[in-house]
């Protein structure tokens, strides 16, 4: 055996170099996945307490560090188009009781008085409202009549999306996030089923764009409630 190592050394060699080589680029590699998912934004948005319409929003920063959010749109999809509205800032409204909606609270207190916009820490979540409150909300936006949580007429609400807008640590151009959930007529409160198991994230340089775009739109007095 060293007879032959020693007639093929050069071999030998090359060969040790070559696996030496792919040592590297494999412990090269596994550092870099693990750099890319600490410096990856992770948002979740779901639903708590309950699976119908008065279910909770709930916003969870999983990144690696805190998060900043900028604004939080409410898009309803209706049979007559989509309507939307920037409920970054919140207000409390009676309902039909005359009693106030809950306030929105977080772990850490993250928000000020007035709107939602702020950091989240990583590891954070932030009660926004309940769904019930931002259907209401985009509906009053935009003129619709409701009779026991429902459109008056022949307009119907297919579905909800909630669409984040942040800002994660150094990054120049704002990252996004987003969840539909469909809202399942069947003659109670809505039920709320989500779309997918997870929550997309818009984090491509094409959507970064969009978003900022989006910003631009929001900062405006153009922003279109109906589209």
């Amino acid at each position: 055996m060293f007879d032959w190592l020693v007639a093929h050394k050069e071999l030998v060699t090359i060969l040790t170099n070559i696996g030496t080589l792919l040592i590297w680029l494999v412990y090269a590699q596994l550092l870099y996945f693990g750099f890319r998912r600490q410096r990856r934004p992770r948002l979740i948005i779901n639903r708590g307490k309950k699976k119908d319409i008065n279910a909770r929003c709930i916003i969870s920063n999983m990144s690696a560090e805190p998060i900043y959010i900028q604004h939080i749109i409410a898009e309803l999809n209706t049979t007559h188009g989509k309507l939307a509205k920037d409920v970054t800032d919140w207000e409390e409204r009676p309902d039909e009781e005359g009693r106030t909606s809950e306030r929105q609270t977080s772990r850490d207190d993250t928000t000020s008085d007035g709107t939602r916009q702020g950091p989240l820490k990583s590891g954070s979540y932030l009660y926004i409202t309940s769904f019930n409150d931002l259907v209401q909300s985009v509906a009053a936006e935009n003129d619709i009549a409701l009779e026991d949580g429902r459109p008056v007429g022949d307009l119907a609400f297919v579905s909800l999306t909630i669409r984040l807008i942040c800002i994660y640590g150094s990054e120049d151009q704002p990252i996004g996030a987003e969840r539909c959930f469909y809202l399942e007529d069947d003659k109670r409160p809505y039920s709320l089923v989500p779309s997918n198991w997870d929550t997309r994230r818009l984090a491509s340089i094409w959507q970064r764009r969009k978003l900022r775009k989006l910003v631009k739109r929001l900062n405006s007095s153009n922003f279109p409630h109906r589209y």
